[in-house]
């Protein structure tokens, strides 16, 4: 049977009369989301980051188009903020609660992330750092006009008229009675020794805690290497490759010595008496990390290696071999 001519062209004979259909709605989102943060992924539920409304993420979720989103290059969602303490704004839009570990120094940071994302609740409550208390008032116990305690007055210039003439010929000034007496001048003490006269420690250096003790403990630093050797050892050999320099022992001792070079991503929230092990450097040079611990006042105790060769042909061995090779160094500070 022939068509008509207004419904030729369409499928199932549809679309007469000249007519058009409605456009399409836009994509929504899925129930569960992927998120990159700063480099670290997240899944979570939709309705989780659209908890709080109007905030950041209520907006992207909610009032604009998936393909609106910065995405990465695995089609996940891109946000450029710190992906570590994401997770705390993400446990916080699970149940609207706030909890942190004991020991948290990044609460400022995290108040900052939180004013980011437009969440005013979670930035009231982690709250600015509470100021220092008031302290004395200057000059306490003095009087309120002269530092040296006397109120200022004719009697005050009299005082010092009278001690000038007493002044002997040549010898010190007479002494006004109101003055303080003058303490006397710190004598020098002979080295190791503390002003009491009991036996002290050596000077201190910045490998020191504040205060002043220095804090004796290990630390040990490992590291998997590879180098290649060609073929009949003929060939110029690709010596060490180191992939990462880990860190391992107490919290408080690694910062102390290695500081801002060292990443804590992978265990941000350890207090400083408890000791971990998955620490790792930013740098790839062995000799730097010796030279942080020598200057810290640590020295090597022990070492150990293991090692495997592999051929880079499979069973053929004629081709070059692969040396891998796991190896720690123990360091010690008394």
């Amino acid at each position: 049977m022939a068509l008509a001519d207004g419904a030729r062209g369409f499928p199932n004979g549809g679309g007469g009369g000249g007519s058009s259909s409605p456009p399409a709605e836009p994509p929504a989102f899925p129930e569960i989301v992927e998120l990159n943060v700063g480099g670290q992924v997240y899944v979570t539920r939709r309705c989780t980051v659209v908890s709080v409304p109007d905030s950041l993420l209520w907006r992207m979720f909610t009032q604009q188009r998936p393909q609106e989103l910065a995405r990465d290059s695995k089609g996940r969602v891109f946000l450029d903020r710190d992906g570590f303490l994401f997770r705390y704004i993400l446990d916080y839009l699970r149940d609207l609660r706030l909890v942190l570990p004991d020991y948290f120094p990044e609460r400022s940071r995290l108040r900052r992330e939180a004013e980011h994302f437009e969440l005013p609740e979670l930035a009231r409550r982690l709250g600015a750092p509470p100021p220092p208390g008031p302290g004395p008032p200057p000059h306490a116990g003095r009087g309120a006009h002269d530092p040296a305690g006397e109120p200022p007055g004719p009697g005050r210039a009299e005082a010092e008229a009278e001690a000038e003439a007493e002044r002997p010929e040549g010898g010190a000034p007479g002494r006004v009675p109101s003055e303080p007496e003058p303490s006397p001048e710190p004598q020098p003490q002979p080295p190791g020794r503390s002003p009491s006269g009991a036996a002290a420690g050596p000077p201190l250096t910045p490998s020191q805690s504040l205060d002043g003790g220095r804090r004796s403990g290990y630390i040990t630093v490992g590291y998997r290497g590879s180098y290649t050797i060609g073929r009949d050892a003929q060939a110029d050999a690709k010596f060490r490759r180191v992939a990462r320099i880990t860190v391992c022992g107490k919290t408080s001792l690694a910062k102390e010595v290695f500081g801002d070079t060292l990443n804590e991503s992978r265990d941000p929230d350890r207090p400083p008496e408890r000791y971990t092990s998955r620490y790792y450097l930013k740098f790839n040079f062995l000799e730097q990390a010796f030279d942080r611990l020598s200057e810290s006042g640590f020295h090597m105790v022990a070492c150990s290696s293991t090692g495997t060769c592999a051929f880079a042909g499979g069973s053929d061995q004629s081709e070059d071999k692969i040396w891998t090779s796991y190896t720690e160094y123990v360091f010690c500070r008394e």
